[in-house]
């Protein structure tokens, strides 16, 4: 069997994600952890800062019977100047799996590329896929099929914009995507499947009619310095009551989180019945539970 990554929703077929994610279903369901990956370890190197990812990560290896090992740059050669191909070559003898969660997703190709276990993206700066199988399955669970389903994404072209549009090719949902001038997505993937989306300015234009209204913050871990600029070009862009007052009437909303209430979402919003961000947060572990039994066991 060839050497299967997961660095963004394309490295799979659009069968097997729609089988993992069904399988996460399963797993939820269950009353007893499965042992699928008794003996089995995965290795966590992170740039950036984690709060569900890496608990996610963690939980779901323990629960399949497996171990997991937590570096950051601090706690390995990587911080200090051991080039990348050398980290992957030594770390993928060691372990089965290894997930990263770094700045460039250059980096991350040139790891997996050197890698001989399975890579897994925990987020890049261009793009989040562990995020949209938890996304989707949280879908399937409260509307059923996100097939046919219209899709809104309000606020910054970022990793999970970017996402969230190859999620579109990939599971057959159109989406409407509003943002600022000059915060678009990549120009190239909004060429490539422009047969699923569409770029707006107004946000309204964009939920109008939408089963699922998506945001994020409006400035990523490394924009932090952009976070005054952004919440004055970014301001029209809240998700509140009267945004979503244009969706369709069972509309769900969804942040991947952490979520800066009165700011890219009101906290009525976040907080009501509609939104199902805390049962998306959730299927974070579910669904990398079901990835990695994949990527491991087959």
């Amino acid at each position: 069997m060839a050497l299967q990554h997961f660095l963004t929703l394309q490295d799979l077929p659009a069968a097997d994600l729609e089988t993992i994610i069904r399988r996460a279903i399963d797993l939820k369901a269950q009353p007893q952890p499965a042992s699928s990956l008794t003996g089995k370890t995965l290795g966590l190197i992170f740039e950036k800062a984690s709060t569900r990812t890496r608990v996610a990560f963690e939980v779901a290896m323990n629960q399949l019977g497996g171990a997991s090992v937590f570096l950051t740059n601090n706690d390995s050669q990587l911080g200090r100047g051991e080039p990348v191909a050398d980290t992957a070559r030594v770390m993928s003898r060691m372990v089965e799996v290894i997930a990263i969660r770094t700045f460039s997703h250059a980096s991350l190709e040139k790891f997996a590329a050197y890698s001989r276990v399975p890579v897994i993206n925990a987020l890049s700066d261009d793009f989040h896929p562990c995020q949209l199988l938890a996304d989707v399955q949280t879908f399937m669970e409260a509307r059923g099929d996100i097939r046919g389903a219209r899709v809104a994404w309000v606020g910054d072209g970022n990793n999970m914009c970017q996402s969230y549009i190859n999620a579109a090719a990939v599971f057959g949902f159109s989406l409407q995507i509003a943002t600022p001038s000059g915060f678009e997505p990549k120009a190239e993937l909004l060429e490539r499947y422009a047969k699923h989306v569409s770029l707006v300015s107004d946000p309204k234009q964009a939920v109008a009619g939408a089963d699922l209204v998506v945001t994020d913050v409006w400035a990523s871990m490394g924009m932090e310095a952009e976070q005054s600029e952004r919440a004055t070009r970014f301001a029209a862009y809240q998700v509140n009551t009267a945004l979503m007052a244009y969706a369709a009437e069972s509309a769900l909303f969804m942040h991947c989180l952490p979520a800066h209430r009165g700011e890219e979402v009101s906290a009525e919003i976040l907080d009501a019945d509609d939104s199902v961000v805390w049962q998306e947060a959730e299927n974070r572990m579910h669904s990398k539970k079901a990835l990695l039994e994949y990527l491991i066991a087959g």
